[in-house]
C-alpha cells in the first residue's frame, strides 16, 4: 500500500524543506507507518494533537493511539482522520521479483 499526499512540501522543525511525496509514498507494512505518515502530516500542518482530533472528529487518545502504531485502532476512524488531513490510502497489486 502506499500513502499519497497532496500538500507538496513538508517543512520540519529545523528549516529543512523536503518534498512530501519523498516522505509519503512509501510502502505501508505496519501500523507504525501509517502512524509516522499521520505524525508527519499533523506536524506538517502545526497541529497540536489536540487541535488534530477536534478538527478530525476523533478523540485524543485515538490519535495520539493512531500515531503511535497501536495495531487495534478502529481502521474506518483511521481513513477519517487520513481523509481530515489530506491523505489516503491507494492499494496496488504487490510486484514479485524474478525468481
Amino acid at each position: 500500500m502506499y500513502l499519497t499526499v497532496w500538500h507538496s512540501y513538508v517543512i520540519f522543525p529545523f528549516g529543512n524543506k523536503i518534498k512530501a511525496g519523498d516522505i509519503m509514498n512509501n510502502i505501508v507494512r505496519s501500523a507504525s507507518d501509517i502512524g509516522g505518515a499521520v505524525r508527519r502530516r499533523r506536524m506538517e500542518d502545526r497541529l497540536t494533537l489536540a487541535q488534530a482530533a477536534g478538527l478530525c472528529n476523533v478523540n485524543y487518545r485515538f490519535l495520539s493511539d493512531l500515531e503511535n502504531g497501536k495495531k487495534t485502532v478502529r481502521f474506518d476512524k483511521v481513513l477519517q482522520v487520513l481523509a481530515c488531513l489530506g491523505l489516503e490510502l491507494n492499494i496496488k497489486e504487490k510486484t514479485w521479483p524474478n525468481e
